[in-house]
């Protein structure tokens, strides 16, 4: 199962890693033989990942959207681990609570926020991984974690146009960063999930209304919302020897979501 994979005995970061998606990938990658070095703002949440994936994880507590966190990070991670082989980002969030909505109602502060938590952030740490493969002299990859919402909206439900404007973003910068490092050996691809069962869906998961439209935009396996370790295989493969030749691509994992009407 680990030769399969091809992620055994190489290291991995995931900022994001702590809880939901990113955490279930660090589960994932370590119970094929890895070795990884997770993240996260939570002590509490920090701590007991540590704890489940055992000893072939680090980790610390930081804001991964404050300037240097993420430098800083990926400096103990590799003294920890080795040789960074891959970055996953998956740390960000929703921006609703200050300020974001629908253009009319979003506040200046909504709009800062939300692309710092889930844009800045991202652009932060794609950059220490580029630097550190660089220094490497030895390529790498670069995954990224996007959004249905993205490019295919849900108006009546869905309406954080800052945190589309953010996910959006977050497809067209890595795009960008394919083509030009890939003479490199740096591989940049995004994952991009509809509503996964993660905190940061609370809300739409406590409304009947959005759970019954759901069930019909996310049609596969009885229209269900989406579990993390959905999530995982498309991470393996692309942070994996499975990927090698791939880059520049966008992967969605949205049970039918991007395919199905409104």
């Amino acid at each position: 199962m680990n030769e399969q994979a091809g992620v055994a005995d190489k290291a991995y970061v995931i900022v994001g890693g702590s809880s939901g998606l990113g955490f279930s990938a660090a589960r994932a990658l370590v119970s094929h033989g890895a070795r990884v070095a997770v993240c996260g703002r939570s002590e509490e949440r920090l701590c007991e990942a540590l704890e489940e994936l055992g000893e072939n994880a680090v980790g610390q507590r930081i804001d991964a959207a404050a300037p240097g966190a993420v430098d800083q990070f990926l400096e103990f991670a590799c003294g920890e681990i080795g040789d960074l082989e891959g970055l996953y980002h998956v740390a960000g969030g929703s921006g609703r609570s200050v300020g974001d909505g629908p253009l009319h109602e979003l506040s200046d502060e909504g709009w800062d926020y939300t692309i710092r938590q889930n844009l800045t952030s991202l652009m932060m740490s794609n950059r220490a991984a580029v630097r550190r493969f660089r220094r490497q002299a030895s390529g790498g990859v670069i995954l990224n974690m996007g959004s249905v919402l993205g490019f295919h909206p849900s108006p009546e439900y869905f309406s954080s146009h800052a945190y589309a404007a953010s996910k959006a973003g977050v497809e067209g910068f890595s795009k960008s960063l394919a083509s030009y490092y890939a003479k490199e050996g740096v591989r940049v691809n995004v994952i991009t999930p509809a509503l996964v069962d993660t905190p940061m869906s609370e809300r739409a998961r406590a409304n009947e209304e959005i759970m019954e439209y759901v069930s019909r935009k996310q049609p596969l396996d009885g229209g269900r919302v989406g579990i993390p370790c959905d999530l995982d295989g498309a991470a393996l493969l692309l942070l994996g020897e499975g990927g090698r030749f791939i880059t520049g691509q966008v992967l969605g994992v949205d049970g039918g979501w991007s395919v199905s009407g409104t």
